[in-house]
């Protein structure tokens, strides 16, 4: 019999779902804080949750096997002082249209202008505003994992001109172009968008910064929908202050929550939310977990492993 450990605030969701299911062999557990959790987990082989909570409960995990992430970030389990000695899997494939939805939303809200229309709607104000088709706006994507290429096909159907950069600079075939880092300087020089869709490893650590942002057009805008790591703030804040690129959209944050003193709160160019651009529902994660149990039942590879060396 195999026991599952489900630590999460939506514990008694995802047990319905996974139970539903009908998978055999499998006892499940639910909790929905580590104290909880740290009492249910003794014995159990498997367990599922938000890796922000998982992270002080696998010490006391002793018979792990495989741990499901319900995020597709698990920077939080893959730090150097923890165990791996388990399978751990992420959630992909799922977030693509979320983050999708997302970035195009800001996108043709600037576009658009749909902030100063609202700011005239306010005072009476009729002025019409010009604007520029899609075809002529350029979108660059560092990261083309599954949620950047979903991101670019995206921004493609409405016309967008697409370019991606990786860290190998395989080909793409949702994006125009690819670059390297060493081709930084080209594949910033023409972009409107630049949106960030990177993990957080040491690799990824401040990519952006000082003399990156001045590789960029001054109309320029920055959205992060990856990792907060992926920035350096105090060099984004001073760019946003002197207009070395247009603006900004912060979906998350070096520390988070973001601090009230941080200048970013209040700078007109810059548009923030509280990590959300892509939440894990529920019967998504649920559905990938259940496919990965069959898997585990039949001894075969588990979709989504992670390598805790490369974050992801």
């Amino acid at each position: 019999m195999n026991k599952l450990l489900i630590l999460s605030p939506d514990a008694t969701k995802y047990a319905a779902l996974i139970s539903a299911a009908g998978l055999p062999h499998l006892e499940i557990r639910t909790a929905i804080d580590t104290g909880s959790a740290k009492v249910q987990i003794a014995g159990c082989n498997i367990v599922l949750g938000d890796p922000s909570l998982l992270i002080d409960v696998l010490a006391s995990a002793d018979q792990l096997q495989w741990v499901q992430s319900s995020w597709a970030g698990v920077d939080h389990l893959c730090r150097a002082d923890l165990r791996r000695d388990y399978v751990l899997t992420n959630a992909k494939g799922i977030f693509g249209s979320l983050i999708s939805e997302y970035v195009m939303t800001y996108l043709f809200a600037f576009e658009r202008r749909l902030f100063s229309m609202r700011s005239n709607q306010l005072e009476r104000r009729w002025q019409p505003f010009s604007y520029r088709s899609a075809k002529d706006i350029s979108l660059g994507i560092v990261g083309l994992g599954s949620i950047g290429r979903a991101l670019a096909l995206t921004a493609r159907h409405f016309g967008l001109r697409v370019t991606g950069l990786n860290r190998s600079g395989r080909p793409c075939d949702e994006v125009e172009k690819v670059y390297t880092a060493d081709e930084l300087a080209g594949f910033l020089e023409a972009l409107d968008y630049l949106v960030l869709a990177l993990p957080a490893t040491s690799q990824t650590s401040h990519f952006i910064h000082a003399d990156v942002l001045k590789l960029m057009k001054s109309s320029a805008v920055l959205i992060n929908v990856g990792r907060g790591n992926s920035i350096n703030e105090h060099d984004l804040v001073c760019a946003l202050r002197g207009g070395v690129i247009g603006g900004a959209v912060l979906d998350v944050f070096e520390s988070e929550p973001l601090a009230p003193e941080s200048p970013l709160w209040l700078l007109p160019n810059v548009y923030i939310t509280p990590h959300i651009s892509a939440i894990s529902f529920p019967d998504d994660i649920a559905r990938i977990f259940v496919e990965n149990y069959h898997r585990f039942l039949r001894q075969v590879p588990l979709l989504h492993i992670v390598d805790f060396e490369l974050g992801y």
